[in-house]
């Protein structure tokens, strides 16, 4: 036994009481709190329109959401795995691309690109000799199309993960009876990816409820969950932002509780297969479908990262209303590391991501020894509570924070910690738990007790097992969780934007006020510099494993 009965009341105890006192107790404040009758009465009655508003719109963009990205996902993911075609391997290697970019960085792209001002609209109106631009990216429509870039990953990986175990034998049988690719595709592969796309509906519809970035810079005029919970905190009325994040969390929960057995009826019906090989794609007009596809999808995915370099280039006040910039400088780079002014924010984020993460770092694997090598009561108490954080939108999670630590606790050492700057990475280890606590668990449950039981018949101890033996094995679990934290912490917003204060300033929301105040290039330089350490940390990654 790897963990001793006294060591797994301790650690336990340990792991739960962080949870119970950080996670589940905010979030209790928070409901006391929204759940007054008067905030309830204001919520359902007249004075609520704009929430009840704000509600049909985060559901409906939602919906549409889940049917974009799963019809861009799942044929995505069909086309790869099934045809052969030029450019195949370029596109699988970038298909996953949305998932690395931050939030912020990513609308950005798109407003860049999109916006009224952007790129494209302008070169329509030059183009076309048009007084004003053809269309104005914004509203509800903007909004759900950088929801479908952002989220399409998910069916993708989820359906390209399933199509690995689709048995080609199912495959030649229906082709033997006849059957077009289309029924193929409709009669054995769709059946086959149902759980597959059930899991990614569902993890689709919750990210897009908790969205708040694309909302924020392109929805207008239009409401949305999140937006409300913002405007009520900035002007004042928390009472009301308690009681909205109540709606947000109880509807995000359910999908939570869904994803759950979803994820256990994978598990008890998983099954192996051998996959067909891809169908290389003969015919002289098919392949010319097939480049001009494949290029419409690298230009569609690389256009948003490729502008954002281009701008980051930009001197301040030099593009306004040209097509595309025309003068050029270095400053916006050497001034993050030149100015101290300018680089504070850089220093903020990774101070604030550094400590954030060392603590989710020895929480994490902490919780996850306790869940998977434990023999006490409550391992599936902590595992149910530790992914609590992944359904809590960001919005939520900083007013519980708000709400919790407003006035003087035993949680905060007798401090009140809003207001000041130790709230902020607070929130980041809170938000990031399930990173380190997933990875690791999965790690371990992999993992071949008959080692500790062959190190211990040797005479190693507890403490000499886990270090020389255990930690090693697992360590590529560890270290992806901790690194996705890390870079994750560094890039985030959504809670950032209503916990931060001067002196810990992120590079998040230094993007937004370089935004603000039309100093593009300077906006789009922290945007590189996010990337180039997103892609750093992947690169780690991958090696570790």
């Amino acid at each position: 036994m790897l963990l001793s009965r006294r060591t797994n009341w301790w650690m336990g105890g340990l792991v739960l009481a962080i949870l119970l006192a950080y996670v589940v107790w905010p979030t209790i404040s928070v409901f006391s709190t929204g759940l007054k009758p008067s905030n309830v009465s204001r919520l359902l009655g007249p004075a609520g329109t704009a929430t009840r508003e704000a509600l049909f719109n985060s559901v409906w963009i939602s919906l549409w959401t889940v049917v974009g990205a799963g019809a861009l996902g799942t044929l995505l993911a069909w086309l790869l795995h099934r045809f052969d075609f030029p450019l195949r391997r370029v596109v699988t290697s970038v298909a996953a691309l949305p998932l690395a970019l931050p939030p912020l960085v990513g609308v950005l792209a798109f407003l860049f690109l999109y916006g009224e001002s952007g790129m494209l609209p302008r070169a329509l109106q030059v183009g076309l000799g048009l007084e004003n631009v053809p269309f104005s990216f914004g509203g509800l429509w903007a909004v759900w199309l950088v929801h479908v870039y952002s989220m399409y990953v998910f069916f993708y990986l989820f359906c390209a993960a399933a199509l690995k175990t689709l048995d080609r034998s199912q495959m030649e049988a229906a082709e033997d009876l006849g059957a077009g690719a289309w029924q193929s595709f409709r009669s054995v592969a769709l059946p086959h990816l149902r759980p597959a796309m059930t899991g990614s509906a569902l993890l689709v519809f919750m990210i897009s409820m908790a969205s708040f970035t694309a909302p924020l810079l392109f929805a207008g005029t239009e409401r949305f969950l999140t937006l409300q919970i913002y405007n009520y905190k900035m002007n004042g009325d928390l009472e009301m932002s308690a009681a909205v994040s109540v709606l947000l969390t109880v509807i995000c929960l359910l999908f939570l509780a869904g994803l759950e057995l979803d994820r256990r009826r994978k598990s008890e019906a998983t099954g192996k297969g051998t996959p067909a090989p891809p169908r290389p794609v003969t015919s002289g007009w098919m392949r010319a479908v097939a480049v001009l596809t494949a290029g419409g999808v690298l230009l569609f995915l690389l256009l948003p990262v490729l502008t954002i370099v281009l701008v980051s280039f930009v001197k301040e006040g030099s593009w306004t209303y040209q097509v595309l910039p025309t003068a050029f400088t270095l400053e916006n780079y050497t001034g993050l590391f030149a100015d101290a002014d300018v680089f504070a924010p850089i220093g903020n984020s990774l101070r604030m991501a550094t400590l954030a993460t060392i603590a989710n770092l020895i929480f994490g694997v902490s919780a996850a020894l306790f869940i998977v090598k434990g023999t006490t009561p409550g391992r599936g108490l902590v595992r149910l509570l530790a992914v609590l954080p992944f359904a809590i939108p960001g919005t939520v999670i900083a007013i519980n924070l708000i709400v919790t630590f407003d006035s003087p606790g035993p949680l905060s050492a007798g401090q009140a910690l809003t207001g000041t700057v130790w709230l902020l990475p607070l929130a980041y280890f809170i938000r990031h738990i399930p990173l380190v606590v997933r990875s690791t668990t999965a790690a371990l449950e992999s993992y071949d007790d008959r080692l500790t039981d062959a190190s211990m018949d040797l005479g190693a101890g507890t403490a000499m097992t886990l270090r020389r033996v255990v930690l090693p094995v697992i360590a590529p679990g560890i270290v992806a969780g901790t690194l996705l934290t890390f870079v994750t912490a560094l890039g985030e917003f959504v809670s950032s934007i209503l916990l931060y204060v001067f002196d810990n300033r992120p590079i998040s929301v230094e993007i937004l006020s370089q935004l603000r105040i039309y100093d593009f290039g300077a906006a789009a330089a922290y945007s590189v510099f996010l990337m180039i350490l997103i892609g750093l940390a992947t690169l780690v990654t991958a090696r570790a494993r």
